[in-house]
């Protein structure tokens, strides 16, 4: 009787097998959170560096933007300098070089009208709206099956 009662003891006494595999395994857990925090760590550091450099790139953007905006200005200017100069050695006279190119520039304006005007009416035809319409809809239809699939994947 003695004997089953220290068998008892030694059972509940947990031994060094057990300790081993319970402190290998919140190793291997710790690791594991650890490798976890770092990949997660490094994409944020990715993102942020992404975001940073996009934030960059907008602002060189929107200065090319206004770099090109005042260089082709500049250049018609010039161009419409270099005509009106042309024009008054033709006509011999800066009146007349004015008038001219005063009517050109408004038969350019009103020619950017038309076609604006034109490109409205073709955008406001009923086969362009359905067309329109048909694209809005393929392309919601599109993306509720990419929502649905990445739903379903997980």
């Amino acid at each position: 009787m003695h004997d089953s009662v220290h068998d008892n003891e030694t059972a509940a006494q947990p031994g060094p097998s057990d300790e081993a595999a319970s402190n290998s395994l919140l190793n291997d857990l710790s690791r594991l959170g650890r490798a976890v925090r770092s990949l997660f760590g490094a994409q944020l550091s990715l993102l942020a560096a992404e975001l940073g450099l996009a934030r960059s790139a907008v602002s060189w953007l929107l200065a090319a933007g206004l770099a090109a905006t005042i260089a082709g200005v500049g250049l018609g200017l010039t161009l419409l300098g270099l005509i009106g100069l042309l024009l008054a050695k033709w006509f011999a006279s800066w009146i007349w070089a004015f008038v001219v190119l005063a009517v050109l520039e408004a038969l350019g304006l009103f020619g950017a009208i038309v076609l604006f005007r034109r490109c409205m009416h073709w955008m406001s035809l009923p086969g362009t709206r359905q067309e329109w319409h048909a694209i809005m809809r393929d392309t919601l239809q599109r993306a509720e099956q990419d929502i649905d699939a990445g739903k379903g994947g997980t």
